[in-house]
């Protein structure tokens, strides 16, 4: 076996791309136990959901960073997540690519409604 044969077995790739991957499902999945925890601890708390009271709520500069800081980890999961899926389960590599790039969309377009969201109750706008 090559050195080049072993270091793409290895390393998953010259590139590293695999490993990289990898470790971003894994870090993106350690900051979403306490991020997600403190949403529901938070959420329990509140006494009235009212949209007066949950806008109050997220208006706060810490409860707004840290929602954001759970929308994105969850949406770069959730990208990451899928696209090994389809990497693994779809096999016609033009529909592969067609179904990861869709997702990156659908999700990139989610998270920047849902980011835009929390700044407009966040800053009253």
């Amino acid at each position: 076996m090559s050195s080049s044969s072993n270091w793409k077995i290895h390393d998953l790739g010259a590139s590293r791309h695999g490993l990289i991957h990898w470790w971003m499902q894994r870090i993106t999945a350690l900051a979403l136990m306490p991020l997600s925890g403190w949403l529901v601890f938070s959420l329990v708390l509140i006494d009235d959901y009212s949209y007066q009271n949950l806008a109050n709520w997220i208006a706060q500069p810490l409860h707004s960073i840290l929602l954001i800081s759970v929308l994105l980890a969850v949406y770069y999961h959730a990208m990451l997540g899928l696209q090994t899926i389809f990497e693994d389960y779809i096999h016609p590599e033009w529909l592969r690519i067609t179904a990861i790039i869709s997702s990156n969309l659908v999700l990139a377009l989610l998270l920047i409604a849902s980011v835009f969201s929390v700044f407009k109750i966040a800053f009253q706008l």
